[in-house]
């Protein structure tokens, strides 16, 4: 069965960091692009940052730029978000997402980051920006 599992979500004040983490069982994780998702109270999923199959191409929304790093470990099956300098508007639930297809290659940021090209999604993780 194919999952995806969520963990490092919490509470921090404006300005602080943390780290999320997604762990994929069931499939052959080095195959497929990861991304995150996030929505925020009263708002549509967003997407937050995308990573191909072996990290060489990166993803990000412009909100994030600078401040979240997306990255992998295939042999732990794990995608990472690394979020520094958190401001209050990053509040919400976080999801990884699986792609719906294999691919190897760069998609692009636009393709990249559309929530159609994923169909496997985790429960998600709440991170909560206190200003």
């Amino acid at each position: 069965q194919v999952r995806l599992q969520e963990s490092g979500g919490g509470t921090v004040q404006a300005g602080g960091s943390l780290r999320l983490s997604c762990t994929g069982t069931g499939y052959d994780f080095s195959r497929y692009y990861m991304a995150w998702f996030r929505q925020g109270a009263g708002r549509g999923r967003e997407a937050v940052a995308a990573i191909a199959t072996q990290g060489g191409y990166k993803y990000y929304a412009d909100s994030v730029l600078g401040r979240f790093l997306v990255s992998r470990d295939n042999i732990r099956s794990t995608v990472y978000l690394q979020m520094d300098n958190l401001k209050p508007e990053d509040s919400g639930v976080y999801y990884c997402a699986r792609a719906r297809d294999v691919y190897g290659g760069d998609w692009g940021v636009q393709l990249a980051l559309t929530g159609a090209k994923y169909s496997v999604w985790g429960q998600g993780a709440q991170v909560t920006v206190s200003s």
